[in-house]
C-alpha cells in the first residue's frame, strides 16, 4: 500500500512543519505529487499506527466500491437492491483498476463517488457542485468536469463547482502558503514527479504514443492528439442525450488525455460497464469487463525500459483502457452522426409539419456505443 505512506508522510509533513514536496518514501522514492489542500485532509492519517490505516483503507475501500456500484445504478436508472450492489461489489473488486486502487492504497474510488454523487443529484439540489470542486481540489483531473456543466448550460452548478475550488485553493494557501508558492508555479508542471510516462501502468493518451513510438518524452506527437481528443471528448460529451454518457464520456476524455492516468485511475469502469448493462448492450458490457479483468498490460515484459522496445502486437495489450476509451469516443461520434442523418430524413418534403413532433417523441439514440 505505498500510496498510504505517501499520504501518511504528507499529513505528516503538515502537522510538523516540514517541506512537504521535499520528501520521497517507499523504495521507490515516491514524493508528494497533490495539491497543499489534498495534504490537509491526511493530516488524520497520522493519528492510526500504520497497520491499523492499512486496514482501514482496505475497509473505506470496499465501502466506497459499494457507495460506487449503487450510484452507478443511480445513473443507469436501475434499482439498487442490497443483495445486487453487494453482489455486484464483490465481482467488481476483481477488476484491475479496482483491485490495484485496495492494493496500492489509493483514493482513485473516493473522488469517483464524490463527482458521481454530485451529478446525480437531482436539478436545483442546494449546494450541488460542491463535492466536484472538492474532488478537484484534491485531484486536478475533474476540474474538466466543469467545463462539461458549463458546456451543457449548467452554469449555476459549474459556478458552484468552481467556487468551491477555489475555496480548495485558498485554504491552501492559507494554511500553506510555501508549500501553495512551490506546488503552483513549479511541482504542478514537473510531470516526470509523477512518474515515468512511458511504462504500461500510465494508461493514458500520452502513454500510448510513447510507447508506441519508443519515445520516452513524445513532445507534440502526444499533445496535439491530445488537444484534439479532449475537444472532440467534449464536444460529444455536450451533445450526448442522456447525462449518463456526458458523464461518462468526459471521464474517459480526462483520462485519456491527462499526461498521466495510471490503470488505478480507470475505476470508472464501474460506472461504464453498469450503464451498458442497464441499456441491454449486454455482449458490449462483457467485452467492457473483460478488458477490465484480463490484466494484459501487465502480461508484456515491463521491467527496466522494456516498454519502450514492444513488438507491435504487444503494444494493444500494453495499452488496453487508452485504446478502450478512443473506441469508445469513436463510437459516441458514430451514435451522434446516425442521429444527426435520421433527423436529415425527418425534415424531409413532406415532414415539415411533423417535425417537432416526431422528435419529442422518438426515443433519443444513446450517445454511447450503438446498439
Amino acid at each position: 500500500m505505498a500510496d498510504v505512506l505517501v499520504y501518511r508522510a504528507e499529513g505528516a509533513a503538515v502537522a510538523n512543519g516540514t517541506d512537504l514536496y521535499g520528501f520521497t518514501v517507499t523504495q521507490w522514492r515516491l514524493p508528494a505529487t497533490y495539491p497543499p489542500f489534498a495534504a490537509l485532509l491526511f493530516v488524520p492519517t497520522t493519528w492510526l499506527p500504520l497497520a491499523a490505516l492499512k486496514m482501514a483503507f482496505v475497509a473505506g475501500s470496499v465501502a466506497l466500491l459499494a457507495a460506487l456500484v449503487r450510484l452507478s445504478c443511480r445513473l443507469a436508472d436501475l434499482p439498487a437492491k442490497t443483495p445486487a450492489v453487494c453482489t455486484a461489489t464483490a465481482l467488481a473488486l476483481w477488476l484491475e483498476p479496482v483491485f490495484q486502487t485496495v492494493l496500492f492504497g489509493q483514493i482513485n474510488l473516493a473522488l469517483a463517488v464524490l463527482i458521481l454523487w454530485d451529478l446525480t443529484r437531482p436539478t436545483g439540489a442546494r449546494g450541488k457542485g460542491i463535492a466536484l470542486g472538492i474532488a478537484a481540489g484534491v485531484k486536478l483531473t475533474p476540474a474538466l468536469f466543469i467545463a462539461y456543466l458549463l458546456l451543457r448550460g449548467r452554469r449555476r452548478e459549474a459556478a458552484t463547482a468552481g467556487s468551491a475550488f477555489a475555496g480548495t485553493v485558498l485554504l491552501g494557501v492559507l494554511a500553506l502558503p510555501a508549500a501553495s508558492v512551490d506546488f503552483w508555479t513549479r511541482r504542478l508542471y514537473e510531470t516526470g514527479r509523477v512518474g515515468k510516462v512511458w511504462i504500461v501502468d500510465n494508461q493514458s493518451l500520452q502513454g500510448l504514443v510513447a510507447r508506441a513510438l519508443g519515445d520516452p518524452s513524445p513532445g507534440l506527437a502526444w499533445a496535439l492528439p491530445a488537444m484534439a481528443v479532449a475537444c472532440a471528448g467534449l464536444w460529444l460529451a455536450r451533445r450526448a442525450p442522456e447525462d449518463r454518457w456526458g458523464i461518462l464520456l468526459t471521464a474517459t476524455t480526462a483520462l485519456l488525455v491527462c499526461p498521466i492516468s495510471w490503470s488505478h485511475h480507470w475505476v470508472w469502469c464501474v460506472p461504464l460497464i453498469t450503464v451498458l448493462y442497464a441499456e441491454h448492450r449486454l455482449q458490449l458490457a462483457a467485452a467492457v469487463t473483460a478488458v477490465f479483468t484480463a490484466r494484459t498490460l501487465w502480461l508484456v515484459p515491463h521491467q527496466g525500459d522494456l516498454d519502450l522496445r514492444l513488438p507491435w502486437w504487444q503494444q494493444p495489450l500494453a495499452s488496453p483502457y487508452a485504446l478502450l476509451g478512443l473506441a469508445l469516443l469513436g463510437l459516441a461520434l458514430r451514435g451522434t452522426a446516425l442521429r444527426g442523418h435520421r433527423n436529415k430524413l425527418s425534415d424531409g418534403p413532406g415532414n415539415w409539419s411533423e417535425r417537432g413532433s416526431r422528435r419529442r417523441a422518438a426515443p433519443s439514440a444513446g450517445c454511447g456505443p450503438p446498439r
